[in-house]
C-alpha cells in the first residue's frame, strides 16, 4: 500500500489507494496464494489468484517470488509468470509481461514442468508500459526497461534499455 501511494502523485489518501488501485487487492491475495503454494496447497493457491484476475485484470502466478514495496501502477494487463523473481522496490506499470522466451520439452513433445523460464528482476527496477520481458534473465539492480520493448538478454544493473538503445546497440 505504501509503495502504491509513494509512487503514485495523484494519490491524495491511503483510503483512496485500499479503495480503488487493483493492485491492492491483487497483491493482498496472492501474498495469501504464495503461501498456500509453498506450502503445496493443490489447486486453491491457482483459483485466488485466478478470481484477482478476473476482477483486477493483474495476472500473478502464485509460484513467483515478489518481493517487498512492490507495487504494479494501471495495472491491466500485466502478467507475471510462475518462476519470476521479482527483488524489492520494483515497480511495473501496465501491460508489463514477465513471461518465458520458450519452453523445453520432454521426449514426448510435452513442457517441462518447474525449471527457471522466466525473469529475475533485481531491487529497485523500474519496468514501463508493455514491456515483455522474456525468458530466465536478470534485469539488474536499478535498471530502467523502457515501454513497448520486448527484452530477451539481461539487462546490467543501472542501465537504462529503450527502444532508441536496443536499436543503437544493433547499428
Amino acid at each position: 500500500m505504501i509503495a502504491a501511494f509513494n509512487g503514485d502523485p495523484a494519490a491524495k489518501n491511503y483510503g483512496e489507494i485500499i479503495s480503488c488501485y487493483p493492485i491492492i487487492k491483487e497483491l493482498t491475495i496472492y501474498r495469501m496464494a504464495h503461501e498456500l503454494w509453498n506450502l503445496e496447497v493443490p489447486l486453491i493457491p491457482r483459483m485466488l489468484t485466478e478470481i484477482a484476475h478476473s476482477e483486477t485484470g493483474i495476472d500473478i502466478h502464485p509460484g513467483a517470488t515478489i518481493g517487498e514495496y512492490f507495487t504494479i501502477d494501471h495495472g491491466t494487463g500485466v502478467v507475471i509468470g510462475e518462476i519470476s523473481v521479482i527483488g524489492k522496490n520494483v515497480k511495473l506499470y501496465q501491460g508489463v509481461t514477465l513471461g518465458a522466451k520458450s519452453f523445453s520439452l520432454d521426449n514426448d513433445g510435452n513442457p517441462i514442468k518447474g525449471i527457471p523460464r522466466h525473469p529475475i528482476l533485481k531491487d529497485n527496477v523500474i519496468v514501463y508500459s508493455n514491456a515483455s520481458i522474456l525468458g530466465r534473465i536478470t534485469i539488474g539492480e536499478g535498471a530502467v526497461v523502457g515501454g513497448n520493448i520486448w527484452v530477451t538478454h539481461d539487462v546490467p544493473a543501472g542501465a537504462t534499455i529503450t527502444q532508441k538503445t536496443l536499436l543503437d546497440g544493433h547499428k
